[in-house]
């Protein structure tokens, strides 16, 4: 399907649509970082392989870079739906910068300011950082997600971690007060 998983870019006025990455099943939330120019996405990838397969992710992308869907995930692991069908791209999906729980359902994404000051503002150190809203599982046994998270940065590039930053919307496992959807 034309332009489907793919990141695009395009003109104000809609001219000269080009992709910019590929294989990227539903990234819902995009940002460009204020700081680096780095384009970040946070997705919620594929249904149906269990609790924990496959990780939703929050990743900044490359420019002409391959992250998999439908093929792949997590760089080199073979969805077993289409096992042997694209032996050419083995090896060649760009592994996501911050993996999360399979069905957390990431959403928007937003960077914290770098030049807030005042008695309101979070600690210095949270500055430039990407926050991500859990929207919550849907087909998931134990509940995961329903939450924001605040994902480490170093230098602009992510560590790979991340941290609950704003939690308490699950009730018990059938039901929650929110699902975190913006930021």
């Amino acid at each position: 399907e034309t332009h489907r998983a793919d990141v695009l870019v395009a003109d104000p006025d809609g001219k000269n649509l080009k992709i910019y990455a590929t294989g990227i099943r539903n990234a819902v939330g995009l940002l460009v970082h204020p700081a680096t120019g780095a384009v970040w996405v946070s997705v919620n990838e594929r249904d149906n392989l269990g609790d924990d397969l496959v990780p939703d992710y929050i990743s900044s992308i490359k420019e002409g870079g391959y992250y998999g869907w439908p093929w792949y995930y997590m760089g080199k692991n073979e969805d077993p739906r289409h096992a042997g069908a694209r032996p050419d791209l083995a090896g060649v999906a760009i592994v996501p910068d911050v993996p999360l729980q399979a069905h957390s359902a990431s959403l928007q994404i937003a960077t914290y300011p770098a030049n807030v000051s005042g008695a309101a503002a979070f600690p210095a150190e949270y500055r430039g950082e990407i926050f991500g809203a859990l929207h919550g599982s849907w087909n998931r046994a134990g509940r995961t997600g329903s939450k924001v998270i605040r994902v480490k940065l170093k230098n602009g590039v992510a560590t790979g971690e991340y941290e609950d930053f704003l939690t308490g919307f699950v009730v018990n496992d059938g039901s929650v007060w929110g699902r975190p959807v913006g930021l």
